[in-house]
């Protein structure tokens, strides 16, 4: 039958008293740990920190970015380029630093339904999958040949002006490695068909940049490059990718290691990221309010070999 803890424990000191057995050493038991929120508010420990973040705090009354708080934002009627200062470069830009980025985003935001980003989203959207599967899908394809040459053309083209780099060495040098340069060709595109987005670039940048040396020089390798083929102009890449490269070091508000890490980075591949984003949400939404059906590429169009 089985006994309770305290008939037990009458037993072990009835046993323990004839001297049958011997008694167990008392043993102090272990402190109990003090709470970590408490130890922590009390300043007793300082608990390791797993993430790092530099551009907002949203721990206030109201969320900040770069120490801006949102009231602020509002009050002063800052716009989507003020806010990609902030949370990008964690720093107030001049007016014509963010309204040159906000041109850059209209300008990309869209490039019809046949380039490869828009050709995806439209496919997967009418495959019937939701809003973030269709943006990603289109996503997916920027790269080298499709929207991804920005931070390309801004390193090559910062790399050779910096080095003192004729066009003609340039582009040469380029040719010996097996590099296309990145920021030059177009498939439609020509000299005598210029990209409008570009000449729109140019000309902001003509009025109100205080330099535009490496757009200056981008020019003169596209000069070079004409003298080669006839579509091998400056593509909307190669003028974000060069203006940008005058905006950082004309702004005066960064130095040669910041302007070097921001082009290392990645910063104007996501510039050209953020903007197509806007057309491929736009043409996911145009295929689901149309209805359309299911997708399939059309026979005629492929030619089967053996």
């Amino acid at each position: 039958m089985l006994l309770g803890i305290k008939a037990w424990g009458y037993i072990y000191f009835l046993q323990v008293e004839e001297g049958n057995i011997p008694p167990v050493p008392e043993v102090t038991p272990p402190p109990i740990p003090e709470d970590l929120k408490t130890a922590i508010k009390s300043g007793k420990v300082r608990a390791p920190t797993h993430i790092i973040s530099t551009i907002s705090d949203d721990r206030g009354e109201e969320p900040c970015y770069a120490g801006v708080p949102m009231s602020t934002i509002i009050e002063r009627g800052y716009g989507v380029g003020d806010v990609i200062s902030l949370l990008w470069f964690k720093r107030s830009l001049p007016r014509y630093c963010t309204q040159f980025i906000e041109i850059c985003i209209m300008l990309c935001a869209d490039h019809g339904p046949c380039v490869s980003g828009a050709h995806n989203s439209i496919v997967t959207a009418r495959a019937g999958k939701d809003l973030v599967s269709s943006l990603v899908s289109g996503l997916l394809t920027i790269g080298p040949r499709f929207g991804g040459a920005i931070d390309d053309a801004a390193r090559y083209f910062k790399d050779a002006y910096d080095r003192g780099l004729t066009p003609y060495e340039f582009v040469e040098g380029m040719k010996k490695k097996g590099i296309r340069v990145p920021g030059i060709g177009h498939r439609i595109k020509s000299r005598d068909n210029r990209d409008k987005r570009v000449q729109l670039l140019q000309k902001y940048a003509h009025t109100h940049f205080p330099s535009v040396k490496y757009m200056e020089y981008a020019v003169q390798v596209e000069t070079y490059t004409l003298s080669k083929a006839n579509n091998l102009v400056m593509n909307v890449d190669g003028a974000i990718g060069s203006l940008f490269l005058d905006l950082l070091s004309g702004s005066g508000m960064f130095s040669k290691q910041e302007i070097d890490e921001i082009v290392e980075i990645g910063y104007l591949n996501g510039l050209f990221v953020l903007a197509r984003s806007i057309g491929l949400i736009g043409h996911t939404f145009d295929q689901k309010r149309l209805k359309q059906p299911l997708y399939r590429h059309p026979w005629e169009d492929v030619l089967y070999t053996k």
